[in-house]
């Protein structure tokens, strides 16, 4: 009986620390949440929310600047972290050291590096008056976001796909250049698909960082037509809880289904791969 009884108090022991931080820090702030999302009345609450064309909108706007962050940064650093990976040269390590370098950055200072860069006195307007006589400025807008989210996107996904390739089996690349397979070929039909876990557990990853960023919106403008920028309008200019409360949780179920969706996809992918 001892022998039985011993490891179980071992198991609660050590998942003791893992339940209360769970408890503390998700299913008591998340059930509050929740509570004052519903006001007493979460039917109609929800009704309002989701049939608001600006919330709606924002929300739209979330997903699909979200979704082309994903896209960029997957393409970008796959080309990159494949080189990488593959390739031995001169100062590769500094190289790698200064692609994984906006990693240590906060939203705020990735937010200035935007306005210095594409800003009223960036580089690019600038370089854009010198060159045509009008100042290119797109900080300020959805372009700008992109660009933000974009360059503290990448690092993460390069680490992923560098991770990746070092596990790749050469032999299947080179049995395939053997019969004459195109080298687009052997990227679509041997490295993708092998890739394929990594980049779609690294691209959900990216999906839900952009989704919930606050800080890189912020800096930029407060007028920026996205979903953490409609609940912090909502909760501090308008001090209305109720409805900040319920696009937060509008905002964790969406970020929440897309990486359910992305486990699952995953999964089938690593099957497939087998």
């Amino acid at each position: 009986m001892n022998d039985v009884t011993f490891p179980l108090r071992w198991r609660i022991a050590l998942l003791a620390p893992a339940l209360a931080v769970f408890i503390a820090f998700w299913l008591l702030p998340m059930g509050a949440l929740a509570q004052l999302s519903a006001d007493g009345h979460a039917f109609s609450t929800y009704r309002a929310m989701l049939t608001n064309p600006r919330y709606m909108s924002s929300l739209g706007a979330s997903v699909v600047l979200s979704a082309a962050v994903t896209a960029a940064t997957l393409v970008l650093s796959v080309i990159t972290g494949l080189l990488l990976a593959r390739r031995d040269f001169a100062l590769k390590r500094t190289l790698l050291a200064l692609l994984t370098f906006p990693l240590a950055f906060p939203g705020v200072v990735v937010g200035f590096m935007v306005i210095m860069l594409a800003g009223r006195q960036g580089l690019v307007g600038a370089l854009s008056l010198r060159l045509t006589g009008e100042r290119w400025v797109f900080a300020y807008s959805m372009s700008g976001l992109f660009v933000g989210y974009l360059y503290f996107s990448i690092p993460r996904v390069i680490v992923t796909v560098m991770a990746s390739a070092t596990k790749l089996d050469a032999s299947l690349e080179e049995a395939a250049r053997s019969l004459g397979a195109s080298p687009w070929r052997i990227m679509r039909d041997i490295v993708l698909p092998a890739l394929a876990p990594g980049l779609i557990a690294a691209g959900a990853v990216c999906f839900a960082t952009a989704m919930g960023a606050f800080g890189t919106a912020f800096t930029l403008a407060t007028d920026i037509d996205v979903l953490p920028m409609t609940i912090y309008t909502e909760f501090t200019l308008n001090a209305n809880m109720v409805t900040a409360a319920g696009l937060s949780i509008v905002l964790g179920i969406v970020t929440w289904a897309v990486l359910a969706l992305a486990r699952s996809a995953s999964g089938s992918a690593v099957a497939a791969s087998a």
